[in-house]
This record gives structure tokens, sequence and C-alpha cells, in this order.
């Protein structure tokens, strides 16, 4: 059976590679040839052409692609009260190549305020037509996650108890001003998730003196505390990512080691899942999503690469994990976003609209 609310059988994480015109205009705006808004004027027209082509492609819910942004976190992080934003010593580590040099750290009391991207969901709701626009934030684990103890000023926060209390209550705010802005799809995307799956992530946490079971108890409450009191309908997802950066990774591991915490315990209407190799593990995890109006949308269609899937396979595996998880509680997507930053991954524009019209033809037979 099709789903008339999100999310829907055929999905889609966010983010799609940039064109260039957006890229030659950024360009051209750090170099000081043209202004803010000259710059907001092509990404508007970008961002018009991308929803265009979505629901072109099928798709009942559209996002603005992300094209506003330069990472998928760091843009939403440092519009926030409280966090700075800096040039780091080096970038984040992926499997065998590094992001461009980039971090955040809490210097004051933190509060949400006037946030830009506010703006950015309203103009992404104006040209939605009769799709649902998607908005795509980071989920506040990651805040703490990527600097930790170090990022976070002493002095503001002796306490981090403190911290993860107002950590919440941020986005308890932001998830208010979206719903005030009309949003009624929101994403929380969260890599730590999958960090806390990755033996080499964890050693790597205990080195820096934190306990994974700890962190993934802490971050399942902030998560409970920020959705609390939602409105009913206002839909809520989670992508659980393993790190996408030019079509790299960072962790490696199925979700076995948090889904009873994350699955059984954190009150999200939708996980949104990579199942796109062996990295990811089996489906077996599924089995402590809630059963009733939770939803897997499971990532079985790579963005990592060009190459299509055949729908014969991807359709086996959505029967495999119906094993496991009622077949009307799962939905399809791509793994996730083709550019979780501006680079973006290793693929043709083309082939990613012909990836995305394979999850709506897919979707279309399965259900």
């Amino acid at each position: 059976m099709q789903r008339t609310t999100p999310p829907f059988r055929a999905d889609v994480v966010g983010s799609f590679l940039r064109p260039a015109a957006i890229k030659e205009a950024r360009k051209q705006f750090q170099a000081g040839e043209i202004d803010a808004a000259q710059l907001r004027a092509v990404e508007d027209t970008e961002i018009r052409r991308v929803v265009d082509l979505q629901r072109e492609a099928g798709l009942q819910v559209v996002t603005d692609g992300e094209f506003r942004r330069a990472w998928w976190h760091f843009d939403f992080f440092e519009g926030l009260e409280g966090v700075e934003g800096y040039d780091a010593v080096q970038g984040i580590q992926f499997n065998g190549v590094q992001t461009k040099a980039r971090s955040i750290k809490v210097v004051s009391k933190l509060g949400f305020g006037s946030h830009p991207m506010l703006e950015d969901f309203r103009f992404l709701k104006s040209i939605s037509g009769s799709a649902v626009p998607k908005m795509t934030i980071p989920s506040p684990s990651v805040m703490h996650f990527r600097g930790g103890r170090n990022a976070i000023s002493k002095e503001v926060y002796p306490d981090l108890k403190d911290y993860f209390d107002d950590l919440a209550q941020v986005y308890r705010d932001a998830i208010k001003a979206f719903y005030d802005a009309g949003c009624r799809y929101l994403q929380l995307d969260d890599t730590v998730w999958a960090y806390l799956c990755s033996e080499d992530q964890k050693k790597q946490i205990r080195e820096r003196g934190d306990s994974p079971e700890e962190l993934a108890r802490t971050y399942a409450d902030v998560l409970n505390k920020a959705i609390a009191g939602k409105p009913d309908d206002l839909v809520i997802g989670l992508h659980v990512c393993r790190g996408n950066f030019r079509s790299t990774w960072i962790s490696e591991g199925g979700y076995e080691p948090v889904a009873e915490i994350l699955f059984g315990g954190v009150n999200i209407d939708a996980f949104f899942l990579e199942y796109d190799n062996e990295r990811s593990g089996g489906f077996e995890p599924l089995r402590f999503i809630k059963k009733g109006h939770q939803q897997a949308v499971l990532g079985l269609i790579t963005t990592k690469s060009g190459e299509l899937e055949l729908a014969k396979t991807v359709e086996a595996r959505l029967a495999e994990a119906a094993e496991y998880l009622d077949i009307n509680q799962i939905c399809l997507s791509p793994q996730c976003g083709f550019a979780s930053t501006e680079e973006g991954n290793s693929l043709t524009e083309a082939q990613q609209w012909e990836k995305l019209r394979l999850v709506v033809d897919i979707a279309a037979r399965v259900w």
C-alpha cells in the first residue's frame, strides 16, 4: 500500500549534486565578484530546477538539494547562538581522504535564535507545489560528538549535563520554529549512531576518554527530549549515516550494537538506514523497530557510484528485510544524499536521476 504522508514508499535523503552554476557563483562570491543577493538569486534558480526534477522523477517529497550549504552539518551549527566555526588543523578523516579543515566550538550559552535556514525552508515550501517539502538538519548528537568535551567551553558549561539540557532545548526550539514556518517533514542527519557500531570508531571514542555505551544513552535521551511533545502532524526522521564524502565512508558494521536503544528507545517516526553494501550488516536489527507507525526507510540504492542497481536484486532485499519487519513499515530510498558536502559523490547528474527513478519504479511495484 502506498503512503499519503511521509515517509513515502519512494523517498530521498536530501542532498543533490551541486550544479555548475552554483559552484561558479560560490567561487565568484568568495572572490568578491558578486554579492550575497546575487549568489542567492543563482541558488533560487537552481533550487527551482532541482525541485522540478524531483517531481518529474515521480517523488512525492522534495528538498532544496542543500544547495545553499557547503556541509551537511556545519552550516546549520554555525547558525546557532553560542556556536562558532573555525578553520581546524586538519579535516575529518574518511577512508583514504580528508575533508576541508573545518570545525565548530561552543563559546557561549546555546540558543536557536533567528536561524537563517528558516528562510531557506520558506522558499522551498513556496515552490514545492503539491509535493511535501522536507527540511534536513544535523542531529544534536553530531554537535557534541564531533569535538567532544574539548570543543565546549568549560567556563560556559562546566557540567556537561547543563550542555545536553540546553542542546535538547535548542532542538525543541528549532523543531517549533520550522513547524511554524510550515514544515511538516523534518529529517535529522546523524553519523554518530553508525560510529557507535564501528569497532574502530569505538576504540577512538574510548581513547579520548568517553564511553560508547554512555554516549548512546545520552544521545537517545537528548533526541527524545528534543522531540517530546512535537505536533502530531509533524513527521521527524533520523538518517543514520556511515559517512559520505566524495563517495568514501568513515564507519563500518551492522546496526546490532545500537539497535535496541536506537530503534527500540528513540521515539522517531522514521529511520533512514544505509543498506547498500556488506559494511552495513544484515536486516536482523530491524526487529527492534516498534510495531505500529514507525517506518524503516531502507537505503538499498547507493549514491556512491553511478552503476545502476538491478530492480530484481533490490526487490529481493526488500523481501529479505520483511522477514524482520512488516513490509508496510518499510520504505525505499537511496542510502544517503548525493552530495553531503558541496564536493559531491563520484557520479553524474544523469546517473543521480536514474537512481531516483529506479527508487520510484521499484516502490510502485512492491507496494
